[in-house]
């Protein structure tokens, strides 16, 4: 600790930054705003009465659910090319490429937690409301498009961006497949100039600030969007 050498931190900055946090936040969004999308999909198909259309969103949510994201990173990147060349009959396995596996899995496995927060967010709204939205003539479609989801999104903001931010923590596994993200990137100059503790504690002084400020942030929002009943 008598040897603590700040510079490497400012040596690196703009790598560190303007490359790591750049992909890692880049990569949240993404998989934030694909898992929401398919998440209200699943949920609306987990709410529905035809066991044929909510039995297969409640495994894929369950299992999804139910074993790590690092488990599904690994089963994606190096089982669905074997798969895939299974399915197209090619002789040599698919290529996927570490960076589209890792988008394709956070997508399809944050879809299963942002599904049963959109979930309770529909199961929050008055049923007399649906009820209205039948009366004026409307489809279950126009009903839930115009009616519901809006009232369930403004709800449900502040927990989905607290899952938002979960992801972005989640983000830092993509340095299992050498992808360059924010902890990657630390990790290769710590490696490279020998300052493993500098570096290390400098992640964790980047993530805490990011997350606490955030976390607050999301606190002061969900009192002014919450719906006073």
């Amino acid at each position: 600790m008598f040897d603590f050498d700040t510079d490497v931190i400012a040596r690196s900055w703009e790598y560190l930054f303007l490359t790591g946090m750049a992909f890692t936040l880049k990569l949240t969004f993404i998989a934030a705003a694909g898992g929401i999308v398919l998440g209200t999909v699943l949920a609306m198909m987990r709410l529905s009465s035809k066991k044929i259309i909510a039995l297969p969103a409640s495994l894929y949510v369950n299992l999804m659910r139910s074993i790590p994201l690092l488990l599904v990173i690994f089963w994606f990147y190096f089982l669905v090319p074997y798969i895939g060349a299974w399915m197209t009959g090619a002789d040599e396995p698919v290529q996927v490429g570490a960076l589209s596996s890792c988008v394709i899995t956070f997508i399809l496995f944050e879809a299963a937690y942002f599904c049963e927060i959109m979930r309770g967010g529909i199961q929050a709204i008055s049923r007399g409301q649906v009820a209205a939205g039948y009366a004026m003539g409307m489809t279950y479609g126009q009903t839930m498009r115009h009616v519901v989801l809006p009232q369930a999104f403004r709800n449900m903001l502040p927990v989905l961006l607290t899952q938002t931010i979960v992801l972005f923590q989640d983000v830092s596994l993509v340095y299992v497949l050498s992808i360059t993200d924010f902890v990657g990137a630390a990790s290769k100059v710590a490696q490279r100039d020998g300052r493993l503790v500098e570096m290390y504690l400098f992640i964790a002084v980047v993530y805490f600030v990011m997350c606490f400020g955030l976390s607050r942030l999301v606190g002061v929002l969900q009192k002014k969007v919450s719906i006073v009943r």
